[in-house]
Order: C-alpha cells, then sequence, then structure tokens
C-alpha cells in the first residue's frame, strides 16, 4: 500500500491554497463561493458539494476521487470516533460494501 497523506479535508485545501500564494478571497472567487465558506471547508467546519469539489479539484489541479476519499474518510473517521468504536468496524463495513455491490448487481 502506497504511503497516505494523512491530512483532513479541509488541513489539504488549505495548503494547496497557501501553496499557491493567493488569497482566499481569490480562490473563492475562482471557486465561485464566498470566502468565508471557503474559509469553513479549511476548518472542516462545513463539506462542499460533490460540484464545489469539481471546481476545487480544478483550481488546485488535483484528482477529484482523491480529494472525494480524503473528504469521505474524514466522515468516516468522526463516526468511528464520535461512536467510540474501534477501526475493526471498518472490516465490517467493507463487507457491507460488497454485500450491496453484489444486490445491485442482481
Amino acid at each position: 500500500m502506497s504511503k497516505l497523506n494523512v491530512t483532513t479535508f479541509g488541513e489539504n485545501i488549505r495548503s494547496l491554497r497557501e501553496k499557491s500564494g493567493l488569497p482566499i478571497r481569490k480562490i473563492a472567487a475562482q471557486l465561485d463561493i464566498d470566502p468565508s465558506l471557503l474559509g469553513k471547508f479549511e476548518r472542516n467546519e462545513r463539506v462542499p458539494t460533490k460540484d464545489v469539489i469539481s471546481r476545487i479539484a480544478r483550481v488546485y489541479k488535483q484528482e477529484e476521487g482523491f480529494l472525494m476519499k480524503q473528504l469521505i474518510s474524514d466522515q468516516f473517521a468522526a463516526k468511528i470516533i464520535e461512536e467510540e468504536s474501534d477501526i475493526e468496524i471498518l472490516k465490517f463495513t467493507e463487507a457491507k460494501v460488497l454485500y450491496h455491490k453484489n444486490l445491485i448487481k442482481k
């Protein structure tokens, strides 16, 4: 398995913005969103829509699929912590995904 970028979605997009050297208002304008909303995404206080994630990927020249995986994994991690569960639940989740995929194929 390759080394994963273990940061949150928000930390990642903040880092990308900082590396671009552009202020939040200019990136927000390129994304056609309010700068305060972009700030909330960067602080992991709000979750962007798929359309906004697609625009973020274009602006930062990132793979949209990677950004989606990063965001969804943040949501899984938060739920596991919230439920005071352990990592073992991911094995159950994997089995459920395969089960549901098989149901869809039928």
